[in-house]
């Protein structure tokens, strides 16, 4: 795994509250990770540049450079798991660094023990073990490699954006609820699920869709969910 040393996987932790970073890094240290800090955007992009880790915690409220432009610069050139903190009035904010790529987000004030287990759980998303070719249409999900390729083209995906194809290529026509896509996805906070998904689903259009206004793959059942056809 990038970023790994002497086995640990990597996480940089970013945010302009020492309490919060001390809590933070301690907690995943103890749990058996390496942690990286930085107290703002510039600094968290020059560590990025510099460890190449395996994961970043991001506040969003950063000074400088915010957590969006943080997270919006990290993913012209990388596919690095991000988890965002944020503040429980900002879902739009939310919305928006999903929108961008993020993985998952955790709102302020959190425990670090729920912290630890959304860490856990979008690496585990992101090294699933290998089952299997799923092909709808011309678009095919291989597990095994954690790759989408569409009309012969190899695609970029986040590991949420990943698991929530491949939960729909696997049953090609099946109208899921967001409930149920969230289920795929349980790192994500309950209290914006549902916008969650939505912006999730908005992203995957982007990367697969010839038209995302126009989409021909992920169909949205109006007042359900969505579906995955073959275009």
């Amino acid at each position: 795994m990038i970023g790994m040393t002497n086995g640990m996987t990597h996480v940089l932790v970013v945010d302009d509250e020492p309490a919060i970073v001390a809590i933070v890094r301690d907690y995943l240290a103890d749990a058996g990770y390496r942690v990286t800090t930085a107290r703002s955007g510039d600094e968290a992009l020059r560590q990025i540049r510099s460890i190449t880790p395996d994961l970043v915690v991001l506040d969003l409220d950063l000074p400088g450079i915010d957590g969006l432009d943080v997270a919006r610069e990290i993913r012209r050139t990388s596919w690095v798991p991000i988890i965002m903190l944020t503040a429980r009035s900002d879902e739009a904010d939310r919305v928006a660094g999903l929108e961008l790529g993020a993985d998952d987000y955790v709102v302020k004030p959190f425990s670090p023990r729920e912290l630890l287990a959304r860490v856990r759980a979008v690496l585990r998303r992101g090294h699933a073990e290998p089952s299997s070719e799923l092909v709808v249409g011309d678009l095919a999900v291989n597990d095994a490699e954690r790759v989408v390729v569409v009309a012969g083209s190899a695609i970029d995906l986040t590991a949420t954006e990943f698991d929530l194809l491949a939960r729909m290529a696997a049953s090609p026509g099946r109208v899921f609820t967001r409930a149920q896509l969230l289920e795929t996805i349980h790192g994500v906070a309950v209290d914006s699920g549902e916008r969650a998904i939505d912006a999730h689903i908005k992203n995957l259009r982007r990367k697969i869709e010839t038209d995302a206004h126009r989409p021909r793959r992920i169909l949205t059942v109006h007042g359900v969910g969505y579906r995955l056809v073959a275009s």
